[in-house]
């Protein structure tokens, strides 16, 4: 059984998860909306991820035999510089939700909840490749700078990022 304190902070950071995929999805139809399908393709595929971050923590809520409260979710962002920015204040997000998941993990092992600490780790790790994918977007986009050609060919790679869903487990 989950401690109060530790049932409202995983539900917390599901409102975090949810918030994340709201953020991606304006992300995806801003660049959309600038001629960067490729772009908005990778942002899509950032949505579905966290559409099933935010489902991991829902059915481990409720597999601990507690019940998930779900919370306002708020409006992300729908402007944006340039894909540049967007990049950067994904970063920004990601090491927001990284410090969030730390804090988590840190509660859970102050209550001794061992079983929450195990089902944490995925997304400890989770987040490194998180960050590691958006810095190396970054770092390529300050390479090209203003060139519209370089700006092109990143955007045909974005394009071949594929959603893979998580293979399912049987109850």
């Amino acid at each position: 059984m989950l401690t109060d304190k530790l049932c409202a902070a995983l539900n917390k950071q599901l409102n975090n998860e949810l918030y994340s995929a709201y953020l991606y999805l304006s992300m995806s139809s801003y660049a959309s909306s600038i001629g960067l399908k490729g772009s908005a393709n990778w942002f899509m595929v950032q949505y579905q991820e966290e559409m099933v971050h935010a489902m991991k923590f829902y059915n481990y809520i409720n597999s601990r035999g507690e019940h998930v409260k779900l919370q306002a979710i708020a409006a992300p962002p729908a402007e944006f510089k340039n894909l540049l920015d967007m990049f950067e204040q994904t970063l920004k997000h990601e090491l927001t939700i990284t410090a969030s998941i730390n804090e988590l993990t840190d509660l859970a092992l102050s209550e001794k909840d061992h079983a929450t600490n195990i089902f944490l780790q995925w997304f400890v790790t989770e987040q490194i490749e998180e960050e590691e994918n958006d810095r190396d977007i970054i770092g390529k986009l300050k390479l090209i700078g203003d060139n519209g050609q370089g700006l092109l060919m990143l955007d045909t790679e974005l394009a071949a990022r594929v959603f893979v869903p998580p293979p399912t487990t049987a109850a």
